[in-house]
Order: C-alpha cells, then structure tokens, then sequence
C-alpha cells in the first residue's frame, strides 16, 4: 500500500501537540465548570431544513448518504456550529431543564469550505451558552464575555488578544435612522470590511443597498468607530442619527464595556468596534470576535453574541447569549509553527527497566504499585542494555526510569534515576512520587504570561 497522502482540512496531532489540545479542553471546561456551566454533548447531526434556515450556509453544510443509496441524501447534515443543534437541543429537553440553562459544549464540527490556515472542514469548538424562556437578562450577555475572557487568559501560551464587541441593535438602529431600506443587506456589506477597502464597501452599499452615496459614507463612519471604553457614544451621537433601537443598542454596549473594564490587562483588550456585524442571521444584539496579537490572518478566533428567537416552538421562546472558542483555529497554526507542544509524547512519567526477562514480572509489579498512586508509567519493552533502556525514555520523553535489583539473599532494592540531571537515589514502589510537576506532561515551547 502506498503512503498515503494527508487530506486537507483535516488536521491530526502527533502525541506531543495532542498534550496540547488536551490540555486546553481540560483549561477550558474546568473554568467553565467553575462558572456553573453544565456540560452537554448533541448528535453530529441535523435535519437539513434546520442546517439551512440559519444565515448563509448551504455551500458549508456536509450532507450524509449511504453509499449506494440512490434516491439522494437521507435529509441529514453534519452540524457547522453548535448553536444550531443546542438550539435543537433546547427545544427538545424544555420541560427537562431548569432555566436560565448555562452549557457548555467542547466537540467536532465540519464545514465543507476550502481549507486555509485557521479554517478547516474538521475542526474542535469550544462554546458556552446561557438560555432563558421568554426572557433573558441582559446581565447575562456581560457574564458570558466574563467567562470567555477568564478561560483565554488561564490559555498562557496564547499570545495577547483582542476581544471585539459590537451591538446588532445599535447598527440596526443606525441605518434604520439613516433611512436604509434593507437593512439586512447595509449589515451583511459592512461586514465585508475586513475583506475589502472601504471604496469598494461604499460602491456596494449604493449599488446593491440602494442608499446615497452620502448615507454610505456615514455606515463607513460608523464602522470605523473603535474605543476600549464607552466613550463610542458620544461619538456615535456626532454623527447625528436618531432611532430609538440605536438607543437601546448604544445602551447595552455600554454596560457591557463598563462590565468587562475589570478585566483588561496589557496582553487581554476589550473594545467597542462597531465594524463588527457577524455573517449569521440569528443575532439579534451583542455579537463578538476575537483577534490574535500577531496572528490577525486567522480572523477571528472566539466568537458569538445574543440570539432572541433561535430557539421557539410557537408557544415559548427561548433566547439565549453566547460565545465560541475555534480550538482547533487558535491550536494548529501555533502547533505547526513550532510554537507550542507537550514535553513528552507519553503521559508516562516513569519507565520501569527490566534486566532480563526473566525479572519481567517484578518489574509489572513495581509498574502495579506506581499507578495504584496514580503514578503513569510503563514497562520497558525489551530486556535491552540499561543504557538504550535510558535512550528509549530520553526520547518519549520520559523523565524517571526505574531500576531494580535481587542480591543473593534474595532482598530486593530499587532505585529511580533523573534522566535530565542524572541523579539517582534509592526509592520505594510504595512511597515514592515524583515531583508534581513532573506527574503529567507539560506544555513547552513558550513564555507563559504571568
């Protein structure tokens, strides 16, 4: 069989990243638990009429069939997020859940998009979400920013970042004001500013929006609008429109840049950018993005915002506030680069040698003693010299190896070695541990940020 060839779009770890991955999942759904978010995991996936009807999507969603059916696709998709199927979800288990619902889901989406760095057609999201019936406070929409914000700061191998806030009401409000006919199409060509120079944005909104060229230019005001405080109100107010959903807008924005300030450190930023739209059709007031300090061609990196009618079943509402961390985004250009990895391939902390086969089964019992205390380890393969024995853990990166020894009285000893400093002491199967530190693999390769 030929080697075959990786298909793109959908990348895998060697041993040592996947310490990686591992360790921001475990970072992750600890800080989320600390918040009392409730973990949930849904099916991969969805009917597609409910894939469809959620913004621009259908070029993304991946249809299942079976192989040799050919009456066409079973009426089923693999989901592209996962609002769409906790939505689902919601609607599913309402009588079952106390409400306002606080989740959190860390699982495997796929996107049929063409492959590039940060975007893949496999990837790892990261999301949590708070759910209300009929109402939702907008306190909740700072609290689930909090939260974000606490999780990516305890990631101390990211670079800063930059956390983006916007409010679909204020630019709403703003363009109704304008007197902008569709608004939904002025919001989806406003979005397109971080692809295209502000001219060609501008022709856009004259040739597919309708609005003068005078109204263009005042959306362009808006949207170059940035503060990392609420100081954007004034300044949104200069440029004298007027429509009371741009208050309301203008209003919960500010709370939650006033919620957040706390927050702010010289690698963790928080602002106001009112360019920020989002392409899905389901948010309905705050809306978020992130960006990475140098690593800005990702795009962003976590992402959400409030959604007040996602969830209904004609009777109830169920709106809801929240906000996603692509893991797979943020981890594989940093992996790739060399930036970031585990310092061992193994979680074994303890390799346990064996003189001679015939000393194998005491060497599994020292291994037996060592993990009933939770100490990883394993048994060398092979009865081979004690130095390719040392070899073998040096490259696995194993720290401790253990050696054993039966003198003619038949009295055991055993003594474990640190292949990094080479010193070696006596020790006790049952006593012994290592050093904290080194009972789990650790993450390597950069200057975590105090």
């Amino acid at each position: 069989m030929a080697k075959p060839a990786p298909l793109s779009g959908f990348p895998e770890f060697l041993p040592a990243q996947r310490v990686v991955e591992q360790h921001v999942v475990a970072t992750l759904a600890a800080t989320f638990e600390l918040h009392g978010f409730a973990n949930v995991e849904t099916r991969a996936v969805e009917p597609m009429d409910q894939l469809l009807r959620k913004g621009d999507t259908s070029k993304e969603v991946y249809v299942l069939k079976r192989l040799h059916d050919e009456t066409g696709d079973a009426g089923i998709g693999l989901h592209f997020d996962l609002t769409v199927p906790f939505a689902r979800y919601v609607l599913e288990n309402a009588g079952k859940l106390e409400f306002p619902f606080r989740r959190y889901q860390i699982q495997k989406v796929w996107r049929g998009e063409r492959p590039q760095e940060g975007r893949f057609r496999e990837f790892l999201q990261a999301d949590i979400d708070i759910v209300g019936r009929d109402v939702l406070p907008f306190h909740h929409d700072i609290e689930v920013t909090r939260v974000m914000l606490d999780a990516l700061a305890k990631l101390s191998f990211l670079p800063g970042f930059r956390l983006q806030v916007n409010n679909r009401k204020l630019i709403q409000g703003f363009y109704l004001g304008l007197g902008a006919s569709d608004v939904d199409e002025v919001m989806r060509l406003v979005d397109k500013l971080d692809k295209l120079a502000p001219e060609q944005v501008a022709k856009l909104l004259v040739a597919e929006a309708g609005l003068t060229d005078e109204q263009a230019q005042q959306c362009l005001a808006l949207a170059t609008i940035r503060t990392p405080d609420d100081s954007f109100v004034d300044r949104v107010r200069a440029l004298g429109v007027e429509h009371p959903l741009l208050d309301e807008g203008l209003d919960e924005l500010a709370q939650l840049l006033r919620g957040t300030a706390g927050l702010a450190t010289d690698t963790v930023r928080i602002e106001a950018d009112l360019s920020i739209a989002r392409g899905l059709d389901y948010y309905t007031g705050t809306v978020f993005e992130t960006r990475l300090d140098g690593y800005e061609s990702l795009g962003s990196i976590c992402s959400g915002g409030r959604y007040d009618a996602l969830a209904s079943d004609g009777r109830t509402t169920y709106p809801g506030v929240g906000i996603s961390l692509g893991v797979s985004r943020v981890l594989v250009p940093l992996v790739q680069r060399g930036v970031v990895t585990g310092d061992r391939s193994v979680p074994s902390a303890v390799l346990v040698s064996v003189s001679d086969e015939e000393t194998r089964q005491q060497a599994d019992d020292v291994a037996t003693a060592l993990r009933a205390r939770g100490i990883p380890c394993e048994v060398a393969p092979t009865a081979a010299k004690f130095g390719k024995q040392i070899r073998h853990a040096d490259r696995r990166g194993i720290p401790y190896v253990w050696f054993s020894s039966t003198d003619e009285s038949g009295a055991t000893t055993h003594e474990v070695k640190d292949i990094r400093s080479g010193n070696q002491v006596p020790a006790d199967p049952a006593t012994w541990e290592p050093p904290v530190e080194d009972l789990r693999p650790a993450i390597i390769g950069f200057e975590a940020r105090p």
